[in-house]
């Protein structure tokens, strides 16, 4: 197996599959795994319930979440620690720091004999006869082509996919930046009540944008991730954004840049939506709670307790290709289907399924469109992971 970004969902495929006993090579643009949940500084694993008590992502995706607090800060709530006793009222997330959840990675990959290819792009998929057999990739000893069984597609922006020749959906995003700094005031404030305050809430910024486009700077325009000066636009107007926050708040008497300054910045364009593939099946607007015979898993709504979502097998397979899958926020999705599955749960959900569909596509001598879902489906049952809501 060739696993192309190793972000969340990259990671969960690289170690179903190598655990499953494939050699597995994991290919990383930059030096740390974890993507947007490390190198792009968003420290918050979002909820594996549905609001209501109901755990509903399981597998990988949830050890991820152990493994983001092993060797740092942050709490699992109670009621969801191992069979504790106790009410639900609290979504099963936390709150992790980049770096710990760095060396966690590191460790649990390695465990598994994962070949790791970090400071290594995935520039060009290698096609024969409309099938993935391979990536091309380049690093300091030059480039190199890696030959595949099968490959999976987890850079977050379809980019195999895409220069694959089958069909994508871009979309366009708001301005948001987010970054960690040192305030002597928010951090005495957590020393003081740490119940009421912890320590990586106090190093927490974020300037720009919420999901929906509140708070997007007036006048600007929003921002392609799949085209080059966009994308370096996007970071300079980010860190603009971020000295006039500073500006603004040094002018307060009591701040300074001795008491109040960046610690650490995003190596990489947190964009929300960039490319996502056009599915055999797509996850649509609206679909929350509706039954899909093909479902491979579930995904609850981050932002709102209720919804749940199916989702089937046909969102990591694209048209017109074959030999390869899609894995984490580049999954056939739309409009809020997408905003619901860009997330690091889903992501690592679907990047688990990928793992498995891989290793049953050449466990067979075929590629993963000629998987059944249902071959999938048990797998999961045998690992105790629910892909349809009457199983939660």
């Amino acid at each position: 197996m060739v696993v192309a970004g190793a972000g969340v969902a990259g990671v969960a495929a690289a170690l179903e599959a190598a655990r499953s006993g494939y050699h597995t090579a994991l290919i990383e643009k930059t030096i740390t795994p974890g993507g947007l949940a490390t190198s792009g500084l968003i420290n918050v694993y979002l909820p594996l319930c549905d609001g209501h008590g109901r755990q509903v992502i399981f597998g990988i995706a949830e050890e991820l979440l152990h493994l983001s607090i092993q060797y740092g800060p942050g709490t699992v709530p109670a009621g969801w620690r191992g069979g504790e006793p106790g009410e639900r009222s609290v979504r099963y997330r936390v709150r992790f720091s980049p770096a710990s959840f760095v060396l966690a990675l590191d460790e649990v990959l390695q465990k598994a004999g994962v070949d790791l290819w970090l400071d290594t792009l995935a520039c060009l998929p290698i096609v024969v006869d409309a099938r993935v057999t391979g990536v091309e990739v380049e690093n300091k000893s030059g480039r190199s082509r890696l030959a595949a069984r099968c490959v999976i597609d987890a850079t977050g922006d379809a980019d195999l996919v895409f220069r694959a020749g089958a069909p994508c959906v871009t979309q366009d995003n708001w301005m948001s930046f987010w970054s960690h700094q040192i305030s002597k005031e928010k951090l005495g404030q957590a020393l003081q009540d740490p119940e009421k305050e912890d320590l990586l809430l106090a190093s927490c910024l974020r300037v720009g944008a919420a999901d929906t486009g509140r708070g997007h700077p007036g006048g600007m325009r929003k921002f392609l991730g799949t085209e080059g000066d966009q994308v370096t636009q996007f970071v300079l107007e980010g860190r603009r954004l971020l000295r006039e926050h500073y500006q603004e708040e040094w002018k307060r008497g009591s701040i300074n840049r001795q008491t109040l300054f960046p610690i650490t910045l995003p190596s990489m364009a947190q964009f929300r939506t960039t490319r996502c593939i056009q599915g055999r099946e797509t996850l649509q607007d609206g679909q929350s709670h509706l039954y899909r015979e093909t479902s491979i898993g579930l995904s609850g709504d981050w932002r709102n307790p209720g919804p749940v979502w199916e989702i089937p097998y046909g969102v990591l397979l694209p048209h017109n290709i074959h030999g390869i899958l899609a894995a984490g926020r580049c999954i056939s999705s739309t409009g809020d289907a997408w905003q619901v599955t860009r997330v690091i749960p889903p992501a690592a959900l679907t990047g688990q399924v990928s793992g498995i569909a891989a290793v049953l596509a050449v466990s067979r001598k075929g590629t993963p469109d000629q998987v059944p879902a249902a071959e999938v489906q048990a797998v999961l049952q045998a690992r105790g992971i629910p892909y349809h809501t009457t199983q939660i």
